[in-house]
């Protein structure tokens, strides 16, 4: 009985050290939360004037239910656009802001911009404390008429001193996916 009394308090410590040795985060307060976006709004307004275009997300009742519903749009060959993004969390009864969030945490957060058959580029405007890109804000030039997508990739802890990313390229960013959308987009 006296061997199995001691057994039984030395595996307990040993739990107790393993544990407290292992840490889910940087700052010691568990494991990170991915946010919670229901609604995504880009506002592209063309620099010479002119009207806004807004590609919107919205998926209220998050993954499953019903399909999210995505708005596309129209941009003109030749053109210049500031851009401008929104997120938010409007499920059940909340209705945050998230865009706040991220410029407070703006050197965890990077918006990624990739056209797909569409002539276009988009370039950081913003940046966080250390200098690196954020995407809150963009510049946007539609080059050629054309159509295909823009996907938006918000994430969360990207490597930004990787390769490329600084550019724009999400293959080496790393990080975690808040929210993808996949805009159509045409110009004309």
């Amino acid at each position: 009985m006296k061997t199995t009394k001691y057994s039984l308090l030395s595996l307990l410590f040993l739990g107790l050290v393993f544990f407290s040795g292992c840490d889910d985060d940087d700052d010691g307060g568990g494991p990170t939360e991915e946010e919670v976006i229901t609604d995504v709004t880009l506002s592209l307004t063309p620099i010479s004037g002119g009207d806004v275009v807004s590609l919107t997300f919205v998926d209220r009742d998050g993954d499953g239910g019903d399909d999210p519903v995505i708005t596309g749009g129209t941009l003109q060959a030749g053109t210049t656009y500031d851009g401008s993004i929104q997120f938010f969390n409007r499920s059940g009864d909340e209705d945050e802001n998230v865009t706040l969030e991220i410029e407070e945490e703006d050197d965890e957060h990077q918006v990624f911009y990739e056209f797909d058959g569409v002539a276009a580029t988009a370039a950081y405007v913003d940046q966080d404390g250390a200098g690196n890109p954020v995407g809150l804000l963009t510049l946007v030039v539609a080059a050629a008429a054309t159509e295909g997508t823009l996907t938006v990739t918000l994430r969360h802890e990207p490597a930004k001193d990787a390769a490329g990313v600084s550019e724009g390229l999400i293959a080496n960013a790393g990080g975690e996916t808040d929210v993808e959308v996949v805009f159509p987009l045409t110009i004309e």
